[in-house]
C-alpha cells in the first residue's frame, strides 16, 4: 500500500494497466518529471511486486502486476474512471512537481 501513496506512482501505475511501456514512453507521458525520476518511481514499483519489468535490447518495458494487488486492483480501475480522481490527481501532480512552474502565457490587451 504504501509504494502506491505516490502519486506519480499512481500516474505510472495507471500508463501501464492494460499496456506494456518502455521506461521512455512512461516519461514522454509525464514529462514535468526527469527519466531519472520516473527510473526512480519504476524500482518503487518494481520492489514492491506491482510490476514486472523485460528487457529488449536496450529497453526495458513495463507491465502492471494486476494480480499482485488482488481485490485494490478493481477499485483503482473505478478510480481512474472517475473524473473527481482525474482532477485531484493533476492537482497533486502539479503540487509535487520540482523546479519552475511553466509560465502562463500573458494577454495582450487591447485599447480601443
Amino acid at each position: 500500500m504504501q509504494a502506491l501513496a505516490s502519486p506519480r506512482r499512481q500516474e505510472i501505475l495507471r500508463l501501464i494497466w492494460r499496456d506494456e511501456q518502455s521506461a521512455g514512453a512512461i516519461h514522454k507521458a509525464m514529462p514535468d518529471i526527469t527519466f531519472g525520476a520516473v527510473s526512480l518511481q519504476l524500482k518503487g514499483l518494481l520492489e514492491a511486486g506491482l510490476v514486472e519489468a523485460r528487457a529488449e535490447n536496450r529497453n526495458r518495458y513495463y507491465r502492471a502486476k494486476r494480480e499482485a494487488l488482488g481485490p485494490m486492483a478493481e477499485m483503482l480501475e473505478r478510480m481512474w474512471d472517475d473524473a473527481l480522481w482525474k482532477l485531484k490527481l493533476a492537482a497533486e501532480l502539479e503540487e509535487s512537481r520540482r523546479g519552475p512552474k511553466p509560465q502562463r502565457k500573458k494577454r495582450k490587451v487591447r485599447h480601443t
